[in-house]
C-alpha cells in the first residue's frame, strides 16, 4: 500500500470505530475490570448483535507457525472484514501483544487491529495499524 505524504492523519474505519468503541465502553461499564476473557467475549457478542455490527468470533487466520510458543492463529474478533479486535485481561499490554497483532494484519492482510485491556481503570483500546 502506498501512501503519500500528508498533514492530515487519516483514520482507518474512523465510523466503524467508533462503534466498536462505544459496544466496548458499554460492556466494560457492565462487567467491570474483573472478569475473564472469555466473559468479556460473550457480552461483547451480544452487544455487537444489538448494534448490528456484523462480525466473526474467534476467526482463524492463514498464520504459518513457526514455533510452538508463537502457535496462535485466531483473532477474538474479525469485524465487518475491516478490522481486527483482540481482548485482553490483564495488568497492562505487552510488546508481545503489539507484536501478534501486527502479524494478525499482515496475514489476514487488513489494516486496523485494536487491542481492548478490560482490566483498564480507564478503557481505551489500542489501535494498532498495518500500512503494508
Amino acid at each position: 500500500m502506498t501512501h503519500e505524504f500528508t498533514n492530515k492523519i487519516e483514520l482507518i474505519h474512523p465510523e466503524l470505530s467508533y462503534k466498536i468503541s462505544g459496544v466496548l465502553f458499554k460492556v466494560h461499564n457492565k462487567l467491570g475490570r474483573f472478569c475473564r476473557e472469555i466473559q468479556y467475549g460473550d457480552l461483547l457478542e451480544i452487544e455487537l448483535k444489538k448494534a448490528n455490527i456484523f462480525f466473526e468470533r474467534e476467526k482463524i487466520l492463514p498464520i504459518e507457525i513457526i514455533n510452538k510458543k508463537d502457535a496462535s492463529n485466531k483473532v477474538d474478533f474479525c469485524i465487518d472484514d475491516k478490522i481486527l479486535l483482540d481482548i485482553k485481561s490483564k495488568k497492562f499490554i505487552t510488546k508481545e501483544d503489539y507484536f501478534q497483532m501486527i502479524r494478525y494484519l499482515k496475514f489476514s492482510k487488513l489494516h486496523l487491529g485494536l487491542i481492548v485491556n478490560f482490566r483498564s481503570t480507564y478503557l481505551k483500546p489500542k489501535r494498532v495499524i498495518n500500512l503494508d
